[in-house]
């Protein structure tokens, strides 16, 4: 063995720091939609808009949000100079907002139509919040995956054939506008849900769902019921199971009538009672997991 080569692997490695965050979007001014095409929303794409200072060092390339990306890139370079990134991606590190943005700052440094290098654990640098011009999501929801790729990307089978799984997985999903961040979608012929992802701390959220738990206020309507809740990325998505025969918009009505309930019970402040406070923990108890 040469005396370099023992002297590289001798030397100590670089050790890159993860940071845990648990509320990776707090700051963007819409954290629980982020939060929902992350979680919640099968296909669908929002244009992003860069900082000025970020623009003039990496160039002016239009940045594409997408929910999923071929193979699970985690970001993809696109032919026509178009930056994408994949919200939904298996590898990560404790900061999302820190993962996102080191996707979006390689694929500015990445020549148009060449594969993105994307590091598992970026280490600390700039997050979203740093590198977005802020501001509302315009999202579009997506049935199919075609709106990745170029004609040229088509023909390549590999990535064809992950289009064709990742379309396959699509379940019908409809934005709904009664609420921010709430979304319909069926998951079985008889059944469907709607899910909230609501935009309050998590404490505040809990007790105001267990004021109304405690009223006998928490179901959207009769033939509804409330399935539970989860946490994600900070904050609280409750999650109703709902008949599969009626359509996303039949919903609206109902979900805007909760959301007022919502609002006037989140404005309370006083302690808990008894009965609230019974309600909680029952909520607490049925924390869901949807996959």
């Amino acid at each position: 063995m040469s005396k370099r080569r023992k002297s590289r692997e001798s030397e100590p490695k670089t050790k890159v720091r993860d940071i845990f965050v648990a509320r990776p979007f707090e700051g963007l001014a819409d954290e629980p939609e982020w939060i929902a095409l992350r979680e919640l929303v099968p296909a669908a794409s929002a244009p992003l808009t860069l900082k000025p200072e970020i623009i003039a060092e990496y160039g002016d390339r239009p940045v594409t949000l997408s929910t999923v990306l071929p193979m699970a890139w985690p970001a993809m370079s696109r032919r026509d100079g178009e930056v994408f990134i994949g919200l939904q991606r298996h590898v990560q590190s404790g900061d999302v907002s820190r993962d996102l943005a080191v996707a979006i700052l390689a694929g500015l440094q990445t020549t148009p139509g060449e594969p993105v290098s994307v590091p598992g654990l970026p280490g600390e640098g700039p997050r979203l919040q740093d590198i977005l011009a802020d501001g509302p999501l315009e999202i579009t929801m997506r049935d199919g995956f075609e709106y990745w790729l170029d004609n040229d990307q088509l023909q390549d089978a590999n990535v064809k054939a992950s289009l064709e799984r990742a379309n396959a997985s699509i379940y019908p999903t409809v934005r709904l506008t009664s609420a921010k961040a709430a979304y319909w979608c069926r998951i079985a012929p008889d059944k469907g849900h709607v899910r909230w992802v609501l935009g309050e701390d998590e404490d505040r959220a809990l007790d105001t769902l267990a004021r109304l738990s405690a009223a006998g206020e928490l179901l959207l309507r009769e033939e509804t019921k409330f399935a539970g809740m989860f946490r994600a990325h900070g904050l609280l998505v409750p999650v109703w199971d709902i008949p599969g025969e009626p359509e996303a918009g039949d919903w609206e009505a109902p979900l805007a009538d909760f959301a007022k309930r919502y609002q006037d019970t989140l404005a309370i402040t006083e302690p808990l009672d008894a009965a609230a406070r019974r309600a909680r923990q029952g909520l607490i108890g049925r924390q869901l997991t949807l996959r």
